[in-house]
């Protein structure tokens, strides 16, 4: 009866998302696809495979949720471009021996930005435009090696004297086969709608479909990963130029290997013990979405790397997508239950 109700939740939430798609509007909320975990911006931003002992990863498979967390709570920060500053924190308890659930809040914040009116004249005030993501998971193991879950979140937008608020959710399954280090997810995000709208316009969230696979190399501890990501679309082109002036007209690129790397994200760790890893990203859509004078060769890169010390987990990583911006984020993470042993 318990997992009938499961499914039955399941398959309302995808109703009720391809319902709200089929509308008309326009996509918004791209700050729903800037991950939360370190370990993940290290392999190229977006990773649905990972098999880690860090609740940070819940936000990108909610399949990767179990009741091996024991009341684990984590805090996440990032350094993004323009001076924004996002952070949160999330928590993980077990639900019986083959579930587990899990809450967490995000806030996303951009600066102060000076107010200008419609003419462009100085209103001699300023605002501090914000985005705020609360949500709410549940997973439960469906055999021993494959595990499902869905996470539900809420957003609220605050631009200066425009609020919204949108509903969405997103769906995972992960396959693990621990004697082969063998992982593989399928994860349906970003699926539902804006409930209040800035203004008459309906915004889109960024729905997307996603694939992963991860492995390691034999005995060796190296771990490689691809996530494939932005399937729902096909053609993705970039367009380009080698003159910084600005004045040489832009040059599109749509060929059929362009638009496949452009769909995929390469991950290489070194894995020597379960408590160290460092990792490895290259993120080609990231690296061609900067035009060639504005990148260097850390674009489409990133780096980072984990440790774990008792009860506590300690994650940074670093990437620099063209030459005037560099990020770094910082993930903390606490056994509560080893803690209070």
């Amino acid at each position: 009866m318990i997992f009938k109700r499961h499914i039955t939740i399941l398959a309302c939430t995808v109703c009720c998302a391809l319902a709200v798609m089929a509308q008309d509007g326009t996509t918004a909320y791209e700050f729903l696809n800037v991950p939360v975990s370190s370990h993940v911006y290290a392999l190229g931003g977006t990773n649905i495979t990972i098999i880690d002992d860090d609740v940070n990863l819940v936000e990108q498979n909610p399949g990767l949720l179990g009741p091996e967390y024991e009341m684990q709570a984590g805090l996440n920060y990032m350094r993004y471009l323009g001076g924004s500053n996002f952070m949160g924190a999330r928590f993980a308890a077990p639900a019986g021996e083959r579930a587990a659930w899990a809450v967490g809040i995000q806030y996303f914040g951009y600066g102060s930005i000076d107010g200008y009116d419609v003419q462009g004249n100085s209103t001699g005030s300023s605002f501090k435009p914000s985005d705020m993501v609360f949500s709410g998971t549940y997973a439960h193991d469906i055999t021993d090696k494959l595990r499902g879950g869905i996470t539900l979140k809420f957003v609220h937008s605050s631009y200066e004297i425009y609020k919204a608020l949108a509903i969405c959710a997103d769906l995972g399954i992960n396959y693990y086969n621990p004697d082969k280090d063998l992982s593989f997810s399928i994860v349906l995000k970003n699926l539902g709608g804006q409930v209040k709208r800035f203004n008459e316009n309906y915004d889109r969230l960024p729905w997307d479909i996603q694939v992963g696979f991860a492995k390691s190399l034999g005995d060796s501890p190296l771990r490689f990963s691809i996530t494939a990501y932005n399937l729902n679309k096909w053609s993705l082109p970039y367009y380009s130029t080698d003159d910084n002036s600005g004045t040489q007209e832009l040059e599109e690129h749509d060929a059929f290997m362009s638009n496949l790397f452009r769909h995929l994200i390469f991950g290489v760790e070194l894995v020597p013990s379960e408590k160290l890893y460092i990792s490895l990203g290259y993120n080609y859509k990231t690296r061609t979405d900067m035009t060639t004078y504005a990148r260097n060769f850390l674009s489409g890169f990133s780096v980072g790397a984990g440790l774990k010390v008792k009860s506590m987990g300690l994650g940074v990583a670093f990437a620099q997508p063209h030459i005037g911006g560099t990020t770094f984020m910082f993930n903390l993470t606490a056994s509560v239950s080893e803690m209070l042993r």
